[in-house]
C-alpha cells in the first residue's frame, strides 16, 4: 500500500490541527495521506482566497501531490456555496489532484461545541458546575454565531472573574486549538452532515485512487 502526498490549506493558523484529522480519516479507511502544511510567511504576504494560498502552498512544498484538502467554514454562504467555491479555486491552480473540501457548518466552532467535559479541561475547570447550555447535535450547524458561543461556554466552564478572566479570554485562540486537537472523529461530530459530507469526500477520493489501481 503506497503513502500519498498532500497539501492543506486551512482558513487560519489555529485550524491545523484539521489535517490531523483528515488524514486518521483515510488511516480508518486503510490509506496514509502525509499532508503537507506550509509557512505562508516564508512568501511574505499572500492572499487569503483560496486560488492564491493553493499556489503559494504548492510553491512552498516544491511541486505536485496526490492531495488537496482545504479547510473554509461554510459561514453565511452555505456548504454548496462554498464547496463550489474551493473546487473553481483548486482547479484553476492544479486540475490533476484529488480535492477534499473540509466545510464545516457554519463555523468550526460548532463541531466543537459538542463535548462538554473537553471544554470543562481546557478551559481548566474540570469539575466545575457552571450550566454552559450547550446546544443539542440536531441543533448545533443552526447556531448563528458557535464561535461566540464557544467563546462564552469556555469562560462559564472557567468560573473565574477579574484578571483571571481577562486572561482566559485573551487565551480562546489557543483554547480553541486545544479543542479541535482533542476533537473525537468517532464521537458525536460524525451525527453531524458537515461531517458527513467530509467523510464521503474521503471515502471517494479512496475509490477514485483504487480505479486507477495506486491504492
Amino acid at each position: 500500500m503506497r503513502s500519498y502526498s498532500g497539501l492543506f490549506v486551512a482558513e487560519g493558523s489555529s485550524d491545523l490541527p484539521v489535517a490531523d484529522l483528515v488524514e486518521s480519516l483515510f488511516v480508518n479507511l486503510g490509506v496514509t495521506v502525509h499532508l503537507s502544511r506550509p509557512d505562508f510567511a516564508l512568501l511574505g504576504k499572500v492572499p487569503k482566497d483560496v486560488r492564491s494560498r493553493v499556489a503559494a502552498g504548492l510553491k512552498l512544498i516544491g511541486g505536485p501531490v496526490d492531495l488537496i484538502v482545504v479547510h473554509r467554514d461554510a459561514d453565511n454562504a452555505g456548504h454548496h456555496a462554498r464547496q463550489q467555491e474551493i473546487r473553481t479555486a483548486v482547479t484553476a491552480v492544479d486540475g490533476s489532484a484529488a480535492l477534499v473540501p473540509v466545510v464545516p457548518v457554519r463555523m468550526t466552532e460548532a463541531w466543537l461545541l459538542l463535548d462538554e467535559t473537553a471544554i470543562r479541561q481546557v478551559a481548566g475547570n474540570p469539575r466545575g458546575r457552571t450550566r454552559l447550555t450547550l446546544p443539542k447535535i440536531h441543533e448545533v450547524e443552526a447556531v448563528a454565531d458557535p464561535k461566540d458561543l464557544l467563546r462564552d461556554c469556555l469562560l462559564k466552564a472557567a468560573d473565574v472573574s477579574g484578571r483571571r478572566r481577562e486572561a482566559a479570554v485573551k487565551r480562546f485562540n489557543q483554547h480553541r486549538r486545544q479543542l479541535l486537537e482533542r476533537l473525537d472523529p468517532t464521537g458525536n461530530v460524525t451525527r453531524l452532515d458537515s461531517w458527513s459530507r467530509l467523510v464521503s469526500d474521503v471515502e471517494r477520493v479512496i475509490k477514485t485512487w483504487g480505479a486507477a489501481g495506486t491504492v
